[in-house]
């Protein structure tokens, strides 16, 4: 039986609801906290350090902060544009990707910085498969693609393993979306040898045994596949770690594996705003919101509609008004605020009736809502020792911690 560990991928420092989420999960005894350093570009990090800084060295210790390095974003991306970083692979214009020793250590010195501490329990490699995309994206010999790859991850182990001599970690491992992958994949990362790697990398550094110790990977009652690395991490006394219980690949589509309530107050927002565009000056806005309102029930999963938010919606708002005189744009920012809040309640609510519909012989035994079908499946997987769930609201924490105990004594009476 796994348990629920707290997921930052999207927290902020900034948000004061993920602040509070945090503190809400350490006060209902959370074990774990599992983020990454290019989550937020470090926000996420600096959140935690700004909740734990509040609690007791007692209360802290019993936590297990697990990070992870390799992305170069953000902050990152403008430090490597000004002083190269060693052994990158520019996978996109706003992407580029490194496990170089030199890297982690850069990356190791930042997490612990932001963290606030001198040590954390275990540090990942995050995604090494951005070397076999890259290689795949070339044409290159998988084979060979595969040996590179290797020799890379065994001097990042080489580097861990001196990190947990000085005693900056307790361990380490990977993280990586292609250990759930079928291994006829092309985009396959074999594991079986792995532990040997962090032997021979443990010898090298003069290390007794190695400290090679965990898997993440994402593993959900949709894509089963990963369940085989977890039953091989177990039978190889590894730690497994699940991530992305809730957001769900079926063929080329993506689901959000939850049930969401309409919105009560969507159409009165929705006719408020369009009244106040109902002007020529606001044409394009008005047209835009009638638009976005037939297109509702388009969105394959809410994550879709967020990314279309912030690449096409917001663009083309700011566009409509920027002849607007200022002491109007306020009232009608307003408006649009409003809107857009309950808009995505609605996109949530339509993407949970497809997700009834699209998937309903997965769920068919469910009796309650998707979202605890969805985790209580994960919660029986011997394999599977801790469940990351993005819990961004303390309510979302007070949700899963309930279900906890009421899967706690559905199991004490079965």
């Amino acid at each position: 039986m796994s348990n629920f560990a707290f997921g930052t991928y999207r927290i902020t420092d900034e948000n004061s609801l993920h602040i509070e989420a945090l503190k809400e999960a350490v006060n209902a005894g959370i074990e774990l906290i599992d983020t990454a350093t290019n989550y937020t570009d470090g926000g996420a990090e600096r959140a935690i350090g700004k909740v734990l800084r509040n609690f007791s060295d007692e209360v802290r210790d019993k936590i297990k902060i697990i990070s992870k390095y390799g992305y170069i974003q953000g902050s990152n991306m403008r430090q490597h544009k000004e002083e190269p970083f060693e052994d990158v692979v520019e996978f996109s214009e706003d992407c580029y990707y490194s496990i170089a020793k030199s890297f982690m250590k850069n990356q190791l010195d930042a997490s612990l910085e932001r963290l606030q501490l001198n040590s954390i329990d275990c540090y990942l490699i995050h995604n090494p498969e951005y070397y076999i995309y890259d290689a795949l994206k070339k044409d290159k010999n998988r084979d060979d693609i595969l040996d590179t790859m290797f020799e890379r991850i065994y001097e990042a182990f080489v580097g861990l393993e001196e990190e947990v001599k000085e005693g900056r970690i307790n361990s380490y491992g990977i993280s990586s979306n292609s250990f759930a992958k079928a291994q006829n994949d092309a985009e396959f990362l074999p594991y079986e040898d792995l532990p040997t790697l962090a032997q021979k990398a443990a010898q090298e550094v003069g290390n007794k045994k190695h400290s090679f110790t965990t898997v993440e990977l994402p593993i959900n009652i949709i894509e089963q596949e990963g369940l085989k690395c977890a039953q091989w991490a177990k039978r190889n006394g590894l730690r497994v770690l699940a991530n992305r219980p809730l957001n769900a690949q079926k063929g080329h589509l993506m689901y959000r594996l939850a049930d969401y309530e309409e919105s009560k107050e969507y159409y009165h927002y929705l006719n408020e705003l369009l009244e106040a565009c109902d002007i020529d000056l606001l044409r394009k806005l008005y047209n835009l919101i009638e638009q976005m309102d037939i297109n509702k029930h388009k969105f394959g999963w809410v994550g879709e509609y967020d990314s279309f938010l912030h690449t096409q919606i917001l663009p083309h708002i700011t566009q409509a008004l920027k002849n607007l005189e200022p002491n109007s744009l306020e009232e009608l920012l307003r408006f649009i605020d409003l809107f857009l809040h309950e808009y995505r309640i609605m996109v949530a609510y339509e993407c949970s009736k497809r997700v009834r519909t699209e998937l309903k012989e997965e769920f068919k035994e469910c009796k309650a809502n998707i979202q605890q079908c969805a985790l209580e499946f994960l919660y029986k997987q011997k394999s599977i020792d801790f469940i990351l769930v993005g819990m961004r609201k303390p309510t979302y924490v007070q949700e899963v911690m309930a279900l906890k105990e009421k899967l706690n004594n559905n199991f004490m009476t079965c």
